[in-house]
């Protein structure tokens, strides 16, 4: 009777936990249908001109329903769709290199016996712990020095070559059982062949929820875009977004709600692989 009861306690917090992070993420898909006026009306407190005290309207149900935020956010702000198409620019390559790079990185720390194999291997994980801003000085004066500061490659190249990937890979590759490669070897196959033909087809779970990750990763990204792109047509829509209400809130809600279509896709499509790759992957939260 006690462990029900603690069961049912538990449940119930949990479900308070998720409600309340939901609450942006349904405030903004629902504020996405209201007229300019409604949002207006709701949310001046929070302009300018607000006054002490004022708090803004917080609705979950339009007075109106109406597809004019999105009309003009798709069809009059030609600026969104550059943005948006920005972003896909930059984040899928990375998505792509980085999966290349880090199956052969992560191949080569689980499966190749080398001299110092495993101090590299904490060296690069030690690199992953540094936070953006303490990399982020030698990472501009290596691209102002490769001349790529104002270019896609700028942002692209350093995401391929992240050591996330790599991290995430090994710990799946290391669990798969050294038979299968001595077999493979025995039958005279080499490491190519061993690393195409069995190592990949039994990683693409890891594969598939590292480039999920990857991707929101990137898709998400604004530090990067803001240092090293300097024109704004060129900047994806993670850092137009912040600049979108500037004069017209309306919108606002609307391109928040597009932005993270592809994000919720991806989540909804692939859950059960990410789930899946970071459990075989030995990785807990």
């Amino acid at each position: 009777m006690l462990s029900a009861v603690k069961k049912c306690l538990l449940t119930a917090v949990l479900l308070c936990i998720s409600l309340l992070m939901l609450a942006p993420l349904v405030v903004t898909i629902t504020n996405g249908f209201m007229s300019e006026e409604e949002i207006a009306v709701n949310y001046d407190a929070i302009g300018q001109e607000a006054k002490a005290g004022d708090y803004a309207n917080l609705k979950l149900i339009p007075d109106r329903v109406t597809l004019a935020q999105y009309k003009r956010i798709l069809l009059e702000k030609p600026q969104f769709l550059t943005m948006f198409w920005n972003a896909v620019i930059v984040t899928l390559p990375v998505v792509a290199g980085q999966t290349i790079v880090a199956a052969l990185a992560a191949y080569a720390f689980a499966k190749l016996r080398f001299r110092g194999r495993d101090a590299l291997f904490l060296l690069y994980v030690i690199t992953m712990l540094l936070p953006f801003q303490v990399t982020l000085v030698p990472n501009f004066i290596a691209i102002d020095v490769l001349g790529l500061l104002d270019t896609y490659p700028a942002i692209i190249l350093p995401g391929m070559f992240s050591v996330f990937g790599v991290f995430l890979l090994r710990q799946f590759m290391s669990q798969i059982p050294w038979a299968y490669i001595e077999a493979a070897k025995v039958d005279g196959a080499g490491h190519g062949t061993i690393f195409l033909r069995i190592v990949v087809p039994m990683s693409m779970p890891s594969m598939a929820a590292m480039q999920i990750l990857v991707f929101v990763d990137n898709w998400n990204m604004v530090e990067q875009p803001l240092l090293f792109l300097h024109d704004a047509l060129k900047q994806p829509l993670s850092v137009y977004l912040s600049r979108i209400h500037e004069g017209d809130r309306g919108v606002a809600f609307a391109a928040a709600s597009l932005y993270m279509t592809p994000i919720l896709f991806i989540f909804l499509y692939g859950e059960n692989e990410l789930i899946q790759g970071i459990q075989l992957s030995g990785i807990k939260g």
